[in-house]
């Protein structure tokens, strides 16, 4: 099972904030007494105790800023290119779609509603241990129609403009297949590239997108497991709008483009 980091970190501030709590009721007036007595210039804390009080601030900092206002995410595969790359570290806004609890992921407070063209990181609905990030192109209501490479929401075609063959000149640390074409596309409010391969079999369907639910799709089209193969995803199951790149690393193949670091997610 993988392990859960929101968890551990909410237990830890938690049993750290709770030993100095104990200690300050009931065992720090004892030692100063004792240290009184013994004529001591200091009572010495028991090194737990030392522990709790010195990391339950930064514990609990860490927990608040991951919780509600930002958190780090690392892009595993390639189905968000040539937005994301594989490699790249991101931020994640954890409050454009309501302040939810750690954990749980009860909203406790609306901020805002998704829209189309987000960037958008959730729990994956087959398993929501696992984090996924896409575009989201279907709000509750529409209707999502996705034929021969090209979609339609609501019956309308959304604009598109072909850019040219995408090449290992775009990208620093890997090598494009040689059908990759970079498409421009225009979803609500936002212009963004996608890349479609001409050699990838097209996937015709159409889809109605129930209430509370989103449809989202990866921008590199034809290799991205997305709302087309699984489904939709519940609002509940939304974690925040994808907003910047802080770092951009591929361990596997020891590789970095430090000129992405900084750049804004459209």
């Amino acid at each position: 099972m993988k392990p859960d980091f929101s968890l551990l970190l909410v237990l830890l501030t938690g049993l750290a904030g709770l030993i100095w709590l104990i200690d300050s009721l009931f065992f720090k007036r004892r030692r100063m007494d004792r240290a009184v007595k013994e004529k001591v210039e200091h009572a010495r804390e028991p090194i737990v105790i030392e522990y709790a009080r010195s990391l339950f601030p930064i514990l609990l900092l860490v927990l608040v800023f991951r919780s509600f206002l930002f958190e780090p995410f690392k892009i595993p595969s390639g189905s968000m290119i040539p937005t994301l790359l594989i490699g790249d570290f991101i931020l994640v806004n954890k409050y454009t779609y309501g302040l939810r609890l750690p954990v749980t992921n009860t909203k406790i407070m609306d901020m805002g509603e998704p829209e189309r063209g987000d960037v958008v990181v959730f729990r994956y609905p087959v398993d929501p241990r696992v984090n996924f990030i896409k575009r989201l192109v279907g709000l509750p209501g529409d209707t999502i129609t996705y034929r021969d490479k090209e979609l339609f929401i609501n019956g309308e075609k959304v604009p598109i403009s072909v850019q040219g063959n995408f090449t290992s000149g775009e990208v620093k640390c890997s090598t494009p297949d040689s059908d990759a074409v970079r498409v421009q596309e225009t979803v609500g409010e936002v212009t963004h590239d996608i890349l479609v391969h001409t050699r990838s079999r097209a996937r015709n369907d159409r889809w109605i997108v129930p209430e509370g639910h989103y449809f989202v799709m990866g921008d590199n089209r034809d290799r991205s497991n997305d709302s087309r193969e699984w489904g939709f995803v519940p609002e509940d199951h939304l974690m925040g709008r994808a907003v910047g790149i802080w770092l951009n690393f591929d361990y596997k193949k020891g590789c970095g483009d430090f000129s992405r670091i900084g750049d804004g997610i459209h």
